[in-house]
């Protein structure tokens, strides 16, 4: 197991120590680690995501507010 070493703001080190107090604090901190490392893996799906959509709407014509209506009722029985 490895040992880290962060500097952090006093007033966080004391609000961790009496929120968390009696626990495993390296167990905690290993899983906010690990939540923030997942939450980083998310953000970075939803931007590659968001990149596709942006260049394919980039591709695509504008349709206006007719042609929906009419492929509304087309599409309905």
């Amino acid at each position: 197991m490895a040992t880290v070493n962060f500097s952090v703001p006093a007033d966080v080190k004391d609000a961790f120590n009496k929120a968390f107090k009696g626990e495993n604090k390296s167990a905690i901190l290993t899983r906010l680690m690990r939540n923030a490392i997942e939450e980083r893996k998310r953000q970075k799906r939803r931007m590659t995501a968001i990149n596709a959509i942006l260049r394919l709407r980039s591709t695509t014509s504008a349709v206006t507010d007719d042609e929906i209506r009419k492929a509304r009722k087309i599409g309905r029985p």
